[in-house]
C-alpha cells in the first residue's frame, strides 16, 4: 500500500498570509497562482518566490477557479449567483446565471471536462430561503453548445468536484452531515451512474470538512478535511492526511511540472511539495514563449 512518505516530499511551507479567507486555487501555465479572498471580494496573483497581488477586484464572492477549453479563467461568482469568464481581453462576462428561468443558488466550485463541458456545483444553503428560486441544490453541467444541464440533486451541501485523470470517474463532495466524496461511474458522453460513496469522513474528530479536491496522474485523490488535507488511494482507502496549520479549504497542483500543490487554508496559503504530478485541467493555457 502507498505510504504519505510515498507522496509527500519535504515538509508543508506558508506562501503567505494576512487574508481574511482564502479559497479556489489554480496554477496559471504562466508561472503563477491565482486564489481567492472570498470576504473582501478579491482574485490574488502569487509568483513563486513572490508577494501577492490583486488580480480582480469586486468578484461577488467569488470561489472555485478553472479554465475552459480556449484557456478563459472560469469563475463561480457566490454572491452574483452566476458562472462568469474572463475573456483574453481581461473583460468579465456572465456564462450563466439561471435555469429554466430560475436564477442560480450559489454556484461554488467548477471543472471541464475535455469535450468543453463544464461542471460546477450550486448548493443553496448559503442562500436566504426567501431568494431561492430552484429549490434544491444541484450538480449542473453546461455543454459547449450552451445547453445547461441538471445532474444531480438534493446533495444538501454540495461542494468540490473532480474527474480522474481518465475521466471515467467523477467525484463529488458533502461538505457537512454526513462529510464524505461519493464517486460515480462517467460514460464517453460525460452522463453519471452508480452513485457510491467513495470515504466518509464524519467519524474523524479533527476540525474541518471535505472541501475541495484534486486529483494526481495516478488517479489518488487529495481534499481538504478534517485535519489538513487528505490523500486517498483510488479506491478511497485513506493514505493518510498532510497536516496543514490552519483549517484547509482548497487544493490545486501547479509548479512548472506539477507536483506542488497549494492549499487554501483560512488566511494563509501553502505549499506541499509532492513526489507526485498532478492531473492538468483539460484547458489549461500553454505557459507563453520566454
Amino acid at each position: 500500500m502507498t505510504q504519505l512518505s510515498d507522496i509527500v516530499a519535504r515538509p508543508v511551507e506558508r506562501l503567505a498570509t494576512g487574508f481574511a479567507f482564502t479559497e479556489g486555487p489554480l496554477w496559471h501555465p504562466d508561472g503563477f497562482w491565482l486564489f481567492v479572498d472570498t470576504h473582501p471580494n478579491l482574485v490574488h496573483k502569487l509568483v513563486p518566490g513572490g508577494e501577492p497581488e490583486i488580480y480582480r477586484e469586486e468578484t461577488n464572492r467569488t470561489n472555485g477557479l478553472t479554465f475552459d477549453m480556449q484557456g478563459r479563467l472560469l469563475m463561480c461568482e457566490g454572491f452574483g449567483r452566476r458562472v462568469s469568464r474572463r475573456e483574453h481581453d481581461g473583460t468579465i462576462v456572465t456564462l450563466v446565471d439561471s435555469f429554466e428561468g430560475k436564477r442560480l443558488n450559489r454556484p461554488n466550485d467548477i471543472v471541464c471536462r475535455s469535450d468543453g463541458s463544464i461542471y460546477f456545483t450550486d448548493p443553496q444553503g448559503l442562500v436566504d430561503e426567501s431568494l431561492r428560486e430552484l429549490g434544491a441544490s444541484m450538480l449542473f453541467r453546461l455543454r459547449p453548445d450552451g445547453t445547461l444541464e441538471s445532474l444531480l440533486r438534493h446533495i444538501p451541501s454540495i461542494n468540490g468536484l473532480a474527474f480522474s485523470p481518465d475521466e471515467r470517474t467523477f467525484y463529488v463532495i458533502n461538505t457537512r452531515e454526513p462529510k464524505l466524496i461519493e464517486a460515480f461511474d462517467a460514460d464517453a458522453a460525460g452522463d453519471l451512474s452508480n452513485r457510491r460513496t467513495f470515504i466518509d469522513m464524519s467519524a474523524d474528530p479533527a476540525d474541518g470538512n471535505p472541501d475541495g479536491m484534486k486529483v494526481d496522474v495516478d488517479g489518488h485523490v487529495y481534499c481538504s478535511g478534517p485535519a489538513g488535507l487528505w490523500v486517498m488511494e483510488p479506491d478511497g482507502t485513506h493514505i493518510g492526511t498532510v497536516p496543514i496549520p490552519e483549517l484547509a479549504t482548497n487544493c490545486a497542483f501547479g509548479g512548472a511540472d506539477y507536483s506542488t500543490m497549494l492549499v487554501t487554508a483560512r488566511t494563509s496559503v501553502y505549499a506541499v511539495p509532492l513526489r507526485t504530478r498532478g492531473f492538468v485541467p483539460p484547458g489549461a493555457p500553454r505557459a507563453k514563449a520566454p
